[in-house]
């Protein structure tokens, strides 16, 4: 029996045999940090656009808060705080659930050091990143024309590229998870894995 228990695997968080995966927590991480790059780089080094600068002319009927105003600013100043807060509880979720899988008792002491250099890990939180500049810009730039990614006669080409740019970022994640150790990345000591556990 005691020979039984120890070839079998024991029961993880994400099945059978198998100890909970980093899709989860770095695809959540990925969303988290793929919108402060957004709203710190976009909304504040560059300034090309806030929350609500193209309201006015946005499909929901909204009031226009134009951001070369003091109340548009105001305005957009509040709602590019409210962005960042979501960002912050994003990454404080995926931070959560990847401490779950740290702690997770199928996953070895050693391999748990080894799973923030994962490329699964990093290929994940690309892949949450990607996500992110898909659902903020069919969302945002395209259904409901809050704003755009820069304003101005070639706006249409802006909004596009930074669609291209979460397909590449998916495309490029998902790749790179898939290099990576084992696909649930816990990259167990299992018989045949081998210390790397590549698949």
């Amino acid at each position: 029996m005691m020979a039984a228990r120890a070839t079998r695997p024991s029961a993880g968080l994400h099945g059978a045999g198998r100890p909970a995966g980093l899709r989860l927590p770095g695809i959540v991480l990925g969303v988290g940090l793929g919108g402060f790059v957004d709203g710190i780089l976009l909304h504040q080094v560059l300034q090309w656009h806030h929350m609500l600068s193209n309201t006015g002319d946005d499909r929901l009927g909204l009031n226009s808060y134009p951001p070369d105003t003091l109340s548009g600013l105001e305005m957009n100043t509040l709602w590019d705080g409210i962005f960042h807060a979501v960002c912050w509880v994003a990454v404080i979720v995926g931070l959560t659930l990847l401490y779950a899988r740290l702690n997770d008792p199928n996953v070895p002491g050693p391999d748990r050091r080894r799973i923030w250099a994962s490329r699964v890990l990093w290929g994940w939180m690309l892949v949450g990143w990607g996500l992110f500049n898909l659902a903020e810009g069919i969302l945002d730039h395209h259904i409901l024309a809050i704003h755009h990614v820069r304003r101005g006669s070639g706006e249409i080409w802006w909004d596009l590229g930074f669609l291209l740019l979460g397909l590449a970022l998916v495309a490029a994640g998902w790749a790179l998870a898939h290099s990576g150790p084992a696909r649930d990345a816990a990259t167990a000591a299992t018989p045949g894995n081998g210390p790397t556990g590549r698949r």
